[in-house]
């Protein structure tokens, strides 16, 4: 399969620059049905028993500016804790963070380990990076969003509260109080799984061939409580329902051999045509990026129905992207 298979074109006028209030006056297009619907009433497309799992984690405040002694300042953008305790981050402009570089981050000292490849390096700080980042960062906003958040938690899930994240798990940024006080009347459960996302799922693939992609890894915890729901839902016979790519991949990652089991650790898991799907029934997300990991992903559940999907959205004025509207998809099984 060719990268190019996955592309759209997308207007620009189609990529929300706004955030919708309240959250829940998003829309949602129903593929099953090609209905329109508004977020509020997710609770109506779902049946009692279904099990809805969320992504808890919260994005960091990763965005840090960072000075140099000779008195010119950088940008920073963590992108993950590694296991010795570095990080690896963005970094620009690149020509200025080389390897062996020193930079001040707020009081702390913090070296360039690496020189930078494809704008990546890792870093290392005389203490606990991370904790400062939640001090004096910034929460980073897409590159497409041009507009202005008045709040950054806009950009947060109401989910949100394990520190972990570079992006939002966008599709959790629909939900309210009041959605899911509606999922409880239903009797939809909740549960959760943590997937700390990182920038590569948003980013184009430069590859031609799909083959020569090389996944990024991402850390996915699901817990044994979890699993124990999951399993208890398919048992009486209702249905798993995703919410996000990241609870997709996080939740087939933790079925790797076809047996859904607790996971915590890294998963590269690549979700395209052909996947067969073993704990996922229904997936809600937004619209993505031409030519991402995650449109491939909604070809691995749609078929060739994805391009009629996406098409029909444009026509219908769907928003799209990080703080566009949704769809409601079912998963081949």
């Amino acid at each position: 399969m060719k990268t190019s298979d996955f592309y759209y074109d997308l207007p620009t006028d189609a990529i929300a620059q706004s955030a919708i209030e309240p959250r829940h006056d998003s829309r949602l297009l129903d593929t099953r049905t090609m209905s329109d619907h508004r977020f509020l009433g997710l609770a109506g497309l779902l049946e009692a028993g279904d099990l809805v799992v969320v992504n808890r984690t919260r994005v960091r405040r990763a965005r840090l500016t960072a000075k140099k002694p000779t008195g010119g300042t950088v940008e920073i953008l963590l992108l993950r804790a590694l296991d010795d305790g570095r990080w690896e981050a963005l970094g620009r402009p690149t020509k200025r963070l080389g390897a062996g570089s020193e930079l001040l981050i707020g009081d702390m000292h913090v070296g360039v380990v690496t020189d930078p490849v494809d704008g990546r390096i890792v870093i290392e700080a005389a203490g606990d990076l991370g904790a400062l980042a939640e001090r004096v960062g910034e929460v980073p906003l897409p590159p497409y969003f041009t507009g202005k958040l008045d709040d950054p938690d806009r950009y947060q899930t109401m989910f949100a509260d394990r520190v972990g994240s570079a992006a939002a798990p966008t599709a959790g940024l629909h939900f309210t109080e009041e959605v899911t006080r509606r999922l409880t009347e239903r009797e939809v459960g909740i549960d959760c799984i943590e997937l700390e996302v990182g920038l590569d799922t948003f980013r184009p693939i430069i590859a031609e061939i799909l083959d020569d992609h090389e996944m990024h890894s991402e850390r996915v915890t699901v817990g044994d409580a979890t699993v124990e729901r999951i399993e208890a839902t398919h048992r009486r016979g209702s249905r798993i329902v995703a919410i996000g790519t990241t609870v997709v991949r996080a939740l087939e990652s933790a079925a790797a051999g076809g047996t859904l089991r607790p996971m915590s650790g890294p998963s590269s898991l690549f979700v395209r045509p052909g996947y067969r799907f073993h704990v996922v029934d229904l997936v809600v997300t937004n619209f993505h990026v031409p030519s991402s990991t995650l449109v491939i992903m909604i070809a691995a559940m749609l078929g060739d129905r994805w391009r009629e999907v996406y098409t029909t959205a444009i026509g219908r004025g769907y928003r799209f992207l990080s703080f566009g509207d949704a769809m409601l998809a079912e998963v081949p099984r």
